[in-house]
């Protein structure tokens, strides 16, 4: 409840209670326990941070004191990448490739951010950072890189499509500079820059305590690179390990001295091929990854699931109480890893002349209204034209949408539940 409603609401109740002649010493105590809850409430502050390139039996065999202090408020699983395997969202494991379905709740097939060149992001879906700023204009934002793209593409604070979106803070763009960290041949001048990224996160959290921080730290990837599967990856992890650490410790400072509650998720963007060298495909080992939170309140997507990395954004936001506006919301792959779901696991099959649409229900509470279009103008900035096609209990799990009267090459499906949406295309390839 904002702050101004919370009062007017228990004036109002002074007021009512004044002409039911209650005595004064009652008009005090409502008054004081109402500001009581109201200033017993904490700011919400987000972090995430991606570890560049570790693949879950990794992290899962070395000692990591930090990560599993960190899940023991929390919880670590297994994770995915990759969007659906022979599916229409088919997601290459490349390294941009999924910061941006991190950043967006989405897959490829509608961020397209394809690999590392960022040639041509599709800002029509919004980012954390800008659905935050679009709502949250004065909150503040940060991005600690060891990659300069990640705020200047990603975010898009040199990209008018993207609202030139400027973090408030930022410490990145250092591999440029040559002199103070020298390109070495082994690589190690990675780590050194990874520990200055570091260091400004946890100087930032102290000092500023931004609403929103994304850190990414590059070092274990570049291991992964030029030893694959070795003790140069695992110790490049157990380095990571510390330096979570230092920007755990500085969390915890600021939930100690202020009052400030702070959601932290960690992750990997991709795992590795067998051997360790390379990524990019669509192998077990490159698609599964993990996450490691402090998060409370996990849902049974976290708990009983393999959530994927587009699942992220949409908890920071139900953590961070963004609403996200709701033709944006229709086009969220994601689903929120903490609080109440109706649903996970959408499947939409056309045979003949109807869609057999599918879900798994988690809370079988309420109706599913389910949303059909032949069009997608939201990809170029426009406006889908919808149709309530049907409306049916939760608990059903499943619909039969005729659609006779409406042939299309291409159809989007959306199940709109109480607690989350879930989103299906079906494209049919002409040959």
């Amino acid at each position: 409840m904002p702050k101004y409603i919370s009062f007017l609401y228990v004036f109002a109740l002074i007021k009512k209670y004044n002409s039911q002649k209650i005595p004064a010493i009652f008009h005090l105590a409502l008054l004081l326990a109402f500001s009581t809850q109201l200033f017993a409430q904490k700011a919400h502050k987000a972090i995430f941070i991606i570890a560049d390139g570790i693949p879950a039996d990794v992290i899962e065999k070395l000692p990591t004191p930090a990560l599993d202090e960190i899940s023991r408020q929390g919880g670590y699983t297994r994770a995915y990448v990759g969007g659906e395997k022979g599916g229409y969202s088919q997601t290459p494991t490349i390294s941009a490739v999924g910061y941006n379905s991190l950043l967006t709740g989405t897959w490829v097939n509608k961020h397209n951010v394809w690999n590392n060149d960022i040639k041509s992001p599709n800002y029509a879906y919004w980012n954390i950072f800008r659905l935050l700023k679009n709502q949250y204009p004065q909150k503040k934002t940060a991005v600690f890189s060891t990659w300069l793209d990640n705020r200047t593409k990603l975010v898009g604070s040199k990209v008018k499509e993207a609202d030139n979106l400027e973090p408030d803070f930022h410490v990145d763009g250092l591999e440029l500079d040559t002199v103070k960290y020298t390109h070495d041949t082994a690589g190690y001048f990675y780590h050194l820059i990874d520990e200055a990224v570091t260091d400004s996160t946890v100087s930032n959290i102290k000092e500023k305590a931004p609403d929103l921080t994304w850190v990414y730290l590059e070092y274990t990837d570049e291991m992964g690179h030029r030893h694959g599967n070795s003790k140069y990856l695992d110790n490049a992890v157990l380095m990571l390990d510390k330096q979570v650490h230092r920007i755990w410790q500085a969390i915890q400072y600021r939930q100690q001295n202020f009052k400030e509650d702070w959601e932290l998720y960690i992750t990997t963007d991709h795992g590795r091929d067998s051997i360790g060298y390379n990524h990019g495909g669509q192998s077990p080992r490159e698609r599964t990854t993990w996450i490691v939170t402090n998060a409370k309140g996990l849902n049974k997507r976290f708990t009983k699931e393999q959530p994927a990395i587009v699942d992220i954004m949409p908890s920071l936001a139900r953590f961070l109480q963004i609403n996200i506006p709701h033709e944006q919301l229709m086009e969220v792959d994601g689903i929120p890893l903490t609080g109440k779901i109706s649903a996970t696991n959408a499947r939409a099959i056309l045979i003949k002349d109807k869609i057999r649409v599918s879900w798994k229900a988690i809370d079988r509470r309420g109706k599913a209204k389910i949303w059909l279009a032949t069009t997608n103008s939201f990809k170029t900035g426009g406006r889908d034209k919808y149709q309530l096609v049907a409306t049916i209990p939760v608990g059903a799990q499943k619909a039969i949408v005729d659609v006779k009267n409406t042939p299309s090459s291409f159809y989007k499906i959306v199940i709109e539940m109480p607690f989350n949406m879930l989103n299906r295309w079906i494209v049919i390839n002409k040959k």
